[in-house]
């Protein structure tokens, strides 16, 4: 192989998997330079499969509470007429092993060409970091300049402008200053946004947002965020944040659907092989609205439709919310059900079962790996973990 083209040994390399490109790092400087390249970077994430990263808290939540967990990566390998889920041991990042995350939370916050995005906080820590769980490298963006006093809720998406193709992670923050009173449904008098871009080495506001947001983070999609919108005078319940021009804007939802017998209603967004997706759960009801043409309204259509009549054993199912993570190519939808369980929605048999896998504390998300470098953002410390 060391007499074949360079060209042909980088084409080579890039289809082999992950842990064996990792190994081949090892066997030769030429082959370990070639690996390391940028346009070697490029050309597996062209081919790199979709697979799970999922962030496992501690087992004892309640003792161990000011852990940061362990990142997994959860490989989806195809077999005859369905998938598996394969879980090695070895592909994972001890979080609680870096000093850096000791007495504090980690929340993953979003992922975007094999890059993690990743939010700390607990004991008056507030920091953001950036992730290669693949290649082992982080950088710790610096301290956000934005600070009131009073409780807030931080919203985050990280993600790519669509034409200069500038890494972006924007924090939205909502609340009351002080608060007046936490439990209390009014609108938040602190609506209020700041961006970071990759390499610059400093935020910026974006000053006043004019949408209250639902959730924590925001899935990312053909160079937008989205979220979901609280207001109820809202002419659409979406809204979209383009990280090219840096601007919100509502966008297209799907029909209000109200289930009469129903006394609860968590809704989440989510995205599934490209389409941007919305699940709502009822305490009789779990449906799927899938987005078929992007931005366009009346292209929502409902894909899934679960209700407790069909089974006794999807009681439980309809009582806490249910985040979309992964659509597989025979249709299965996996998707993590509150902090509990990986379950999988197979098309055919039209039920939902339980991977198995992880048990409990647990959150995932779609993550395809990558071996891009931190060290092509310019002006950015990159350390090693």
């Amino acid at each position: 192989m060391e007499n074949l083209p360079v060209e042909v040994m980088v084409h080579i390399l890039s289809r082999l998997p992950v842990k064996t490109i990792i190994h081949c790092k090892c066997v030769s400087k030429k082959w370990l330079d070639l690996i390391s390249d940028s346009y070697f970077a490029n050309l597996h994430l062209q081919k790199s499969p979709s697979s799970l990263m999922i962030h496992h808290n501690s087992e004892n939540e309640m003792t161990d509470y000011h852990k940061p967990g362990i990142l997994k990566w959860v490989e989806v390998e195809g077999e005859l007429d369905h998938h598996r889920l394969h879980h090695d041991p070895v592909m994972r990042l001890d979080l609680n092993l870096a000093p850096i995350f000791q007495r504090s939370q980690i929340l993953p916050v979003g992922s975007v060409n094999g890059l993690l995005c990743l939010w700390q906080f607990g004991q008056r820590k507030d920091n953001t970091y950036i992730c290669n769980p693949i290649t082992r490298e982080y950088m710790i963006l610096p301290r956000q300049q934005y600070y009131r006093e009073g409780y807030a809720i931080i919203v985050y998406c990280f993600g790519v402008a669509s034409l200069t193709h500038e890494y972006k992670v924007i924090r939205i923050f909502q609340g009351d200053i002080p608060p007046i009173n936490p439990t209390s449904s009014s609108r938040p008098s602190l609506l209020e946004a700041e961006i970071y871009t990759l390499g610059t080495g400093k935020w910026r506001s974006l000053g006043h947002v004019a949408y209250w947001l639902n959730g924590f983070s925001g899935p990312f999609l053909n160079g937008f965020a989205h979220w979901i919108v609280v207001d109820d005078d809202s002419p659409e319940k979406l809204c979209a944040f383009d990280f090219e021009k840096e601007t919100f804007e509502l966008f297209p939802s799907p029909p209000v659907e109200i289930v009469e017998e129903s006394q609860i209603h968590f809704y989440s967004l989510g995205v599934l092989k490209g389409c941007l997706c919305q699940s709502d759960t009822f305490d009789s009801q779990f449906t799927i609205w899938v987005m078929k043409e992007y931005g366009v309204k009346k292209s929502w259509c409902r894909e899934v439709i679960i209700k407790q009549s069909v089974s006794r054993d999807l009681d439980w199912l309809m009582w806490e919310p249910v985040y979309l993570i992964e659509g597989l190519n025979d249709g299965t939808i996996l998707m993590v059900y509150y902090q509990d369980k990986l379950l999988a929605y197979c098309p055919k048999r039209k039920t939902i079962d339980d991977t198995e896998i992880f048990d409990r504390y647990f959150t995932g998300m779609a993550y395809r790996p990558s071996f891009l470098k931190l060290q092509n953002f310019k002006s950015e410390r990159v350390h090693v973990l």
